[in-house]
Order: C-alpha cells, then structure tokens, then sequence
C-alpha cells in the first residue's frame, strides 16, 4: 500500500498544446500510453458509497488491478491509499483483493457481486521531473469517461509527488498557470463515471471557507461534465459566500479578493482563463483541504 499524493487540475481546451509548449516540458518528449480502465462496483454501488474505487487497467500488455480508496484534502490536492498490483486476467483477482485491509470488515459476499460498472479510454503523456530532493511525475491525460451510451471528455493535468515535500506541486502548478488556462479539480474520475452512470452529481455542503472553496470545485467539476448552467451559477455562489466569510474565518483580505473576482468572472461565458486558475490555485494553497473526496 501507498498514498498516492496528487494535484488535479482542469484544462481549458487549448491549455494542452499550451503545456506542451511550456518552457518546463519544451524540447523534452513525453511518454505515451495509452490506458484502458474498467472500474467495479456491486451493481447497488458498494464501492462507490464508501469512496473507494476499483478498477483494471490495461497498460500495454499487463493487466494492473488498484484498489483507491476514499481521498483526503481539497483544492485540487489529495492524498489516497493504493494498492496496485499486476494481474493474469480476464477478470479481477478476488483473492487478492479480500487480502486487503480496506475489505477485511466487508461482507466476503461483496466480491461475488462485483461487475463492470463503467469505463475510461485515454492517451497519458507522462514526464517527470527529478531534482536534488524530489521526483514528480506531469500526466496529461486526454481520452473518455464512457457508461452505456453515455461519454464525457476527460482532459486533465494530475502532478503526483513521487517524493520529496508536497509544496513543490504548488509551485510547479503556479508555474503552469502563468500562461495556462486551467484550475483545481476536486473530482475523480471513478466519480465522475459514477455520476455519469447514475445520471446526477451532489454538492458537498458549504459551512466554513474549506468547504465553501470544496462545493465551488465540485460544482465546476459537474459544469464541465454537464454542460448544465446551474452548475456554474452554484460555483459562483459559493464563491461569493466565501468572499462573505467573517474575519474569524478568513483573515486574510487578498483571499477575499481572490474569491469575489473568481464569482465576478463566473458571470462570463469564457470565465476559465490563466487569471482565474492562478486566483482559484492561491486560494487552495492558502486554505489547506481537510474534506472527505469522491
């Protein structure tokens, strides 16, 4: 087992020839792969309601089963266990999956009941980034969430901390965001096929700023999928009660700028822009993420 400790970001539909040309990646060749992903769950969605994720992965020609289960953080960063191992096929390794500590208290029927539930196809151009005290590893992913009959684009930036302090993500994604429309993303892909599949998203509750900046992130995460205008209007709302927050809880005047100007550019059509993914990156950064994620 391991954690897997990640920034997810959201890109605007130019951003990735833009990050290809970025002075970071220029001139350095990425590596290919394209990964076909079938995620299980019991057909009553077991997994899901205990935010974990299961799925097979097609790399090449090995056949890896990983278990993720549920996400701690916000703002785009997240910290999950995982465990990851290869796999003869077909289909899931039970037995090695029952061995695993997130299972030991479930009902061992629970495995005889696993189905693929839905599925992703992408291309992931990967480069990594080693220094004297750390390793990072730049995916950019570009493919499909598939259910049914159902698709949804998937074009996202995750950089994972191979090791070293996680405070070098956030400096590598202010880098990118310069010139680089995109934002935090605080959905997985597992959940967004999940909602996908089941045809609805739910907000997270807003209560205090980390939570009121977490129900902003999902809800842009439900615009981009949905394409439903409802979605941007309860982004911008949250965003608006973040900036209303008390002097208690955000003592800080430039975040409250920063959240008044990311509801103010909501109420544009073209709102995804460099300026609105460095404000939305700053206020992540500022109000570390402790909420349970999809």
């Amino acid at each position: 087992m391991a954690d897997e400790i990640e920034l997810k970001l959201a890109l605007g539909p130019e951003a990735p020839e833009a990050l290809r040309r970025h002075p970071r990646l220029a001139g350095s060749a990425p590596t290919l792969t394209r990964l076909g992903n079938t995620y299980y769950d019991t057909p009553e969605g077991d997994l899901e309601r205990a935010r974990m994720a299961l799925r097979l992965r097609r790399a090449g020609d090995r056949l890896l089963q990983t278990l993720k289960t549920r996400g701690q953080g916000g703002g785009g960063l997240s910290t999950r266990g995982e465990w990851e191992w290869e796999v003869p096929g077909p289909g899931l390794d039970l037995a090695g999956l029952a061995t695993l500590p997130p299972m030991a208290e479930r009902d061992p029927e629970l495995l005889e009941r696993l189905v693929p539930r839905f599925a992703t196809d992408f291309v992931r151009e990967a480069w990594w980034l080693e220094g004297e005290e750390v390793i990072l590893e730049i995916a950019l992913d570009l493919g499909d969430i598939h259910a049914g009959e159902q698709a949804v684009p998937i074009r996202e930036l995750e950089l994972e901390l191979k090791a070293g302090d996680p405070a070098t993500l956030w400096s590598l994604a202010d880098e990118l965001a310069d010139t680089i429309p995109m934002r935090p993303s605080d959905t997985s892909k597992a959940a967004r096929g999940g909602a996908l599949l089941g045809g609805s998203w739910t907000l997270p509750a807003g209560s205090d700023p980390v939570a009121w900046l977490h129900r902003a992130t999902v809800a842009l995460d439900a615009l981009a999928d949905t394409g439903q205008d409802a979605w941007r209007i309860e982004a911008r709302r949250a965003f608006q009660r973040l900036a209303e927050t008390g002097d208690d809880d955000l003592d800080d005047e430039e975040l409250r700028d920063d959240a008044r100007a990311l509801a103010e550019a909501l109420g544009t059509e073209t709102w995804l822009t460099p300026a609105f993914g460095r404000r939305m990156l700053r206020l992540a950064r500022r109000l570390p993420g402790d909420v349970d994620l999809a």
